[in-house]
Order: structure tokens, then sequence, then C-alpha cells
């Protein structure tokens, strides 16, 4: 029988997603789903309440667990006092040259006394845990929890996982005596120009901020030199907190030379 409109087989629906919840209750609900994007804590900090949110009264009770992630923070933390913290991308493969460079440039940081501080997860991050732990040294990671899940990289000596990001960036302020930002997305450059920003609002005092690899990073240089520069937005002061290099062992020449914890690094 040919097939016509009328008796052609009627394709099944694909599974209606479900709808975007209106508060955290219904959020917690849909969690159950499969694949639903899991609710974290941090978004349930940030979620704007709802009239009819059945939690809206209960941020103020949440700054007791923020409080306490502070305090774990600080407790765990409290014997880095040569820290520096390597950020880059998550995606970055093994077989990259920049994983292998970041792996270097850690390494040799820690043969110079230097604890090495990464968000914990695996590309850039996991290759400076990985110089550090081969060079037999500290070798922190400061974990996120996420909607999607992060493993730890297995080159940690001491792991700790937040699940505010304002926690989290607190720590890796507090704990490092320089940055070295090597290729990456959002969240590198999130790390990036907070630092560039309390350092030049005096918020925290001038320490080392180093850009790791010409080509990446020669494009936003420009444009900050050209646009943001020019427009009188910063000044020749402000694009002075940026160290440009392509060389693991001039990055760490320059940051025992310029960094306070490089004047008496710990053996």
């Amino acid at each position: 029988m040919a097939e016509t409109q009328a008796n052609k087989p009627k394709k099944k629906k694909d599974a209606a997603k479900p709808a975007e919840p209106k508060t955290v209750a219904e959020a917690r609900k849909a969690e159950k789903v499969p694949e639903y994007w899991r609710l974290t804590d941090d978004e349930i900090l940030l979620r704007s309440p709802e009239p009819e949110d059945e939690f809206k009264t209960s941020d103020s009770w949440r700054v007791f667990r923020i409080l306490g992630e502070f305090v774990g923070g600080f407790d765990e933390l409290a014997t880095i006092t040569h820290g520096i913290s390597i950020f880059g991308s998550a995606r970055t493969d093994e077989d990259h040259p920049m994983y292998e460079a970041a792996r270097e440039t850690a390494k040799l940081l820690a043969e110079n006394g230097f604890e090495i501080i990464t968000g914990g997860g695996p590309g850039i991050m996991e290759a400076a845990n990985r110089g550090a732990f081969e060079a037999g040294k500290t070798s922190v990671g400061c974990n996120i929890e996420l909607p999607f899940e992060q493993v730890p990289n297995p080159y940690l000596t001491r792991s700790l996982t937040f699940k505010y990001f304002m926690v989290r960036k607190t720590m890796f302020i507090k704990y490092s005596n320089a940055y070295i930002i090597f290729p990456g997305g959002f969240g590198t450059m999130d790390e990036l120009f907070e630092a560039l920003t309390l350092i030049q609002t005096r918020k925290i005092r001038n320490f080392p901020v180093v850009l790791f690899g010409s080509q990446y990073w020669r494009g936003l240089l420009a444009w900050m030199t050209t646009t943001m520069l020019n427009e009188g937005n910063i000044n020749e002061e402000d694009l002075g907190l940026l160290y440009l290099t392509d060389s693991p062992k001039d990055a760490v020449d320059f940051i025992v030379k310029t960094s306070s914890a490089g004047e008496k690094p710990r053996e």
C-alpha cells in the first residue's frame, strides 16, 4: 500500500526537556531528571529571589556555609607562603606544547622553593601540578563545584574543593605571590583581570603577572594598547603590570627577581 500522509507512520516525539525552573525548590526537583544541568550552591546564592520561592529567607543563613568555606580554606592553606598560581585552559591536551611548557615552568618554580597552586583540574592545571609533583614539592589544587563534574588531577599533594567561586578566588589571591597566565578561556581571563583590577586599585600589593605565549596574547595586548590606552581607560603604568614571555626559564627568573617571595625562597 502506498504511503500517504494519512497512513504514514508517526514518529515518536522526543522526550520534552524540563522547563526552566522558576524557584530553587523546583530546580532541586528537576535535578532528578537524567542529564539535567545540576544546580550548584553558587547558582542558588546568585539567583534573584522569586516571590513564591520557599527558600527566599535562607540567604542570610547561607552566609554560615560561606564562612565555613573561608575558614576551611584559610586553615588548609595557612602554610603556603611562597605560592605561585598558574592558570590556563582545562582543554589543553597532554601532547600540546603549552602543556609541556606549563609542566616545565612549574617544575622550575618548585625547584626554586615555590609552592604551585592551580584550579586542580585537567589541561594546563594538570601540567602545572605535575611539574611540581615531579619535583617532589607542594602541589595544590583548588577545585570548584560545577554543574558538570570536574575530577581533580592526580598530581596534587593538597586538594581542596569549593562550592563558591568567590571563596576559591580569594584563596588564589591571598596565597599567591605571582600569577602565570597560560592560554585559556573565560575562566582564565577572569582570574587575569581580577588580579590586574586588585593591583590597579591597590587592594593588593603589586605582584608579578606573567602572560605565557606571545602568539596567543598578542591580539589582546594590541587591543589594550590601541583601544583601552588610546581612549584613556588605562594608562602606561597599567600596561606595565603585565610581563610577556615564551620561555619557562624567563618566567621563573622574572618571578624570582620581582616577587616578594622570591627574595627568600624556601627550601
